[in-house]
């Protein structure tokens, strides 16, 4: 599953959007939450988990989100396979680690 700059560039906003969840001040502050994070290592870069992903389940990336649960930062991707099956993938943000899979 290689991804197409163009193809990158659009998941990178539709995870942007994500993370922000609202107005553009919370979209401001989230996205400044989230590169704080990746530059102090807190959390790895979502390019680094694009490609655990793509190594574990074939297909589109149609959705991301990151935000933190219990303190943790967490990975929630959404792939759609050849066959039209959509899966939902948790990955912790700081050991890039699939925590669970599940079709939905």
């Amino acid at each position: 599953m290689a991804l197409r700059p163009h193809r990158l560039r659009t998941l990178i906003l539709a995870a942007a959007i994500m993370v922000a969840g609202g107005g553009a001040s919370a979209f401001a502050r989230d996205h400044d939450d989230a590169r704080r994070a990746v530059e102090a290592g807190e959390i790895r870069p979502l390019a680094d988990i694009l490609n655990v992903v793509r190594g574990r389940l074939p297909g589109d990336v149609v959705g991301v989100k990151l935000e933190r649960e219990a303190g943790a930062w967490k990975y929630e991707l959404r792939v759609v396979d050849d066959k039209g099956r959509v899966f939902e993938i948790h990955i912790d943000a700081r050991s890039g680690e699939v925590e669970r899979t599940k079709e939905k």
